[in-house]
Order: structure tokens, then C-alpha cells, then sequence
């Protein structure tokens, strides 16, 4: 088969190159425009841009998917399937063109966390399980026909970056599962309704306001949202009337005896915020105008 792969950042790039490996056909790779960044505002190329350059693929760039001339383009190459992962929504007139339709791999187990930020709300809502799915791309975003899934089990310690990692490399192998049982017509498709869901939780894009750490929540709920929050976009608050990052806590639950969202320290080696039944002890954090340090350096340059 040929294949037009679509993706944008290093999440991506580990499918294509599974795919490739795998001896896939791809005739070409649709990605995000070069974009300025950084101080010096030079252009910076996508992760899956650089990585197809390198493997000397045709890389097709619009600025809108449904330009004519990039139409055109994406045509001529004359696709069976099309794979997306990571890759912003399709308009119908490129998720129907080839005869073998556009396959997505999304981060979670769908219908479960459909949306733009899987990943996190998974580790913020304190879930038991995540993984991976491949579907058929249809009308409504993440709703199309589930193909294949694998699970994964958390231990409600690790962060986002920590899972995003896993379902990275998960998600490769069960992209390159996907597609040959597609090549080889070996394969059922799954309506998403079928699937027992008692509630269905949501995956929305976040927000600069979700990241605020609201000490009033239970010690449980702050940890999860610290957790689901790191690396990026991390959550935070103020101390010293500057705005503090928080990359990594632990728990305590001893009773806190002060009121939400004051702290305890002894201006050596721990930071601890009050929250409703506990604190938070921060390790790894990263106050406004400094850089990132772990709690024993960062006492070290600031008196509180």
C-alpha cells in the first residue's frame, strides 16, 4: 500500500519511523508549517519534518487543509491509506480520499478522553489505565470506528511525561499492527457505542486557568493535577508574589493544621502547601525569572 503519513511533534515521529522500518510504503508526509521560535524568532522545523527530510520523503506543508493547490498535491500522490497521529483535524475532502480511508491512533482508550489533551487528563482525573487506539477518522472528532487498542496500567505516580513516553512507543507498534491487518484485510471495525461506558470523560485542549492549583481540593486531586501538568504546561502558584512552577511533589498526609494553600518549611530541604486533608511537599520546581531546581538548591537561594 501506499501511505501519506500526517503528524507534527516527536510523539509522532516514533510511528512514522516504526512504519518505516516495518517496510511501509510512504510516499509522503503532511505536516505542520515552519513556524518561528525562540528568541531569535529563526524558523523552526516540525520534529516529523526534520525526521522525513532526513529519510528523504516528500513533505507536503499547508497552511490550510483545504487549499487547492495542496489538494492537488496530496492527490498526485495517489495514496491507498492515509495515518494520522498528532496532527490537527481533517476536513472530509482529505480524510475520504483514499480507497482505504484515513486511519488515526489516538492516546487513549476511546471513547474514553476523545480531544486534544488525553494524555494529561488521564493522569489528572487519577485513572488506573490508559493506552492506545486505532480508528477509522469519520465526521465527529474521535468518533470514527475503533480498529485495535492495547492498555497500559499506571501507578498513579507518574507524570504525563512518563506517559506520554509509554504510549509513544505503544502506539508505533500498534499502528504497524493496524495497518498490515488493513493490507491484508484481516481486521473488524468497532463502532465507539458499543463499548460499556457508564461515563464518558473528555479530553479538552488546556487552559492557563487549569493549570492554577486550587489548595482547597483534597491532597489527591492536587497531586494528580501537579502529575498531569508535567512537564508542560505545568502547574502553578504564587510564592513571594511571583508565580511559582510546580514539576513534582509527593503527598503528605498528615492533617495540615493551617489553612489551604499556606506552607510549611524549615528553609533547608522541604516546601510543603497546605491542601484540604494534607499537604503537597514540592521536589522539583521553578520559580518566575529562575531557573528549574530541585527543593534543597532552590532553598538555598531563597529565603521565605
Amino acid at each position: 500500500m501506499k501511505i501519506v503519513f500526517m503528524g507534527t511533534p516527536e510523539f509522532a515521529v516514533a510511528s512514522l519511523e516504526a512504519l518505516i522500518d516495518s517496510g511501509a510504503d510512504i510516499v509522503g508526509v503532511v505536516t505542520a508549517p515552519d513556524k518561528p521560535a525562540g528568541r531569535g524568532q529563526k524558523l523552526s522545523e516540525s520534529a516529523v519534518k526534520q525526521y522525513a527530510v532526513a529519510k528523504g520523503i516528500k513533505v507536503l506543508q499547508p497552511e490550510k487543509l483545504k487549499d487547492p493547490e495542496f489538494l492537488e498535491e496530496l492527490k498526485a500522490l495517489n495514496a491507498d491509506l492515509q495515518v494520522v497521529v498528532a496532527f490537527r483535524m481533517l476536513p472530509e475532502v482529505v480524510w475520504n480520499m483514499p480507497p482505504k480511508g484515513t486511519i488515526n491512533l489516538h492516546a487513549s482508550l476511546l471513547p474514553q478522553y476523545r480531544g486534544a489533551a488525553p494524555i494529561n487528563w488521564a493522569i489528572i482525573n487519577g485513572e488506573k489505565e490508559s493506552g492506545v487506539t486505532t480508528f477509522l477518522l469519520q465526521h465527529d472528532i474521535d468518533t470514527g470506528n475503533v480498529l485495535f487498542t492495547e492498555k497500559v496500567t499506571l501507578t498513579g505516580e507518574e507524570t504525563a511525561g512518563d506517559l506520554h513516553n509509554r504510549l509513544m512507543n505503544k502506539g508505533a507498534g500498534l499502528l504497524v499492527k493496524t495497518v498490515k491487518a488493513i493490507e491484508s484485510g484481516r481486521y473488524q471495525q468497532h463502532p465507539q457505542d458499543s463499548f460499556e461506558a457508564t461515563e464518558i470523560k473528555h479530553a479538552p485542549k488546556i487552559f492557563k486557568e487549569t493549570c492554577k492549583i486550587d489548595f482547597n481540593q483534597p491532597v489527591e486531586k492536587v497531586y494528580n493535577l501537579i502529575r498531569g501538568l508535567s512537564p508542560y504546561p505545568t502547574a502553578f502558584t504564587t510564592l513571594n508574589d511571583k508565580v511559582l512552577k510546580v514539576y513534582k511533589a509527593l503527598k503528605d498526609e498528615t492533617e495540615p493544621g493551617i489553612q489551604p494553600g499556606g506552607f510549611l518549611t524549615d528553609g533547608k530541604a522541604y516546601l510543603k502547601f497546605a491542601c484540604k486533608d494534607g499537604f503537597v511537599s514540592v521536589t522539583d520546581l521553578q520559580l518566575e525569572g529562575k531557573k528549574r531546581l530541585g527543593i534543597e538548591e532552590f532553598l538555598r537561594g531563597v529565603k521565605l
